[in-house]
């Protein structure tokens, strides 16, 4: 059993959570497509379309702006709804450890309990038996 567990515990370090994995395939799927874009010049059209009609240029920087500002409101608000589950489900362990610590202390309660009824019981046949050996001496 010891190797068992070793076993296991080498495979939970090695494991990674779905957010870390989420994050390495993010960045591979950037990396790749930059890499991509910059061989293959994938929005030379654009450059076509503002060569054409310079005055569709002017509405390029304000775009920009609000799309980087809304990644980082994005960003912002992931982090936040993070930090809540977190916080959320350390407060459902706890609450799930004081249930099982309360299931295990009403249990064993329960046996206490029975034991002691089971120990009455028997002193009450013993006494029981104790007075029908007297009257069966008696008569």
């Amino acid at each position: 059993m010891d190797k068992k567990q070793k076993v296991k515990n080498e495979n939970k370090k090695l494991k990674f959570s779905s957010a870390s994995k989420d994050l390495i395939i993010l960045i591979f799927i950037f990396i790749l497509v930059f890499i991509l874009s910059y061989f293959f010049n994938v929005f030379i059209f654009l450059i076509e379309l503002f060569r054409k009609h310079p005055k569709a240029i002017t509405w390029l920087d304000e775009i920009i702006t609000g799309l980087v500002t809304l990644s980082f409101g994005f960003a912002i608000f992931s982090w936040r709804r993070w930090k809540e589950l977190k916080q959320e489900t350390a407060k459902r362990i706890k609450l799930q450890e004081e249930l099982v610590k309360n299931a295990e202390t009403k249990a064993e309660t329960e046996r206490i309990i029975a034991k002691q009824l089971h120990c009455e019981i028997d002193e009450y046949r013993k006494i029981e038996q104790d007075v029908l050996s007297r009257q069966a001496k008696i008569k």
